[in-house]
């Protein structure tokens, strides 16, 4: 078995701990680590945003005095939306595959839909 490779030392802890569950249950390739790294680095972000929409709400006031919605909402949709990229590029194996594969959104959500459907079925 190969060794795992290392959590990198700017990792937080949300991101530490996303990449230790990865390469707890998968063996991963150098470029498969590589955008893992990235993708805990945006986890890293995306807990401070949502640490700083916690303490300031989603509204702030704006140059005239009205509300408007905060800033870092904005920072929010892109990070998940960079997370979502990096992670369908990383081309986990979903439950009962033995090596994953790209897929869209769409095809995700049919085969995770299968899935459950099967495991209706047997309880």
């Amino acid at each position: 078995m190969n060794r795992r490779p290392r959590a990198p030392e700017s990792l937080g802890p949300a991101g530490r701990a996303f990449w230790r569950a990865i390469v707890r249950d998968y063996e991963l390739s150098a470029p498969e680590a590589a955008v893992l790294g990235r993708a805990a680095r945006v986890l890293d972000l995306l807990a401070q945003v949502d640490a700083a929409l916690a303490d300031d709400g989603v509204t702030v006031e704006g140059s005239v005095g009205q509300v408007r919605a905060h800033p870092l909402l904005r920072s929010l949709v892109e990070l998940e939306q960079v997370l979502d990229v990096q992670l369908r590029a990383m081309a986990l194996p979903l439950v009962g595959e033995d090596e994953g594969r790209r897929r869209s959104p769409a095809a995700v959500a049919a085969a995770q839909a299968r899935w459950r459907a099967r495991e209706v079925g047997r309880g």
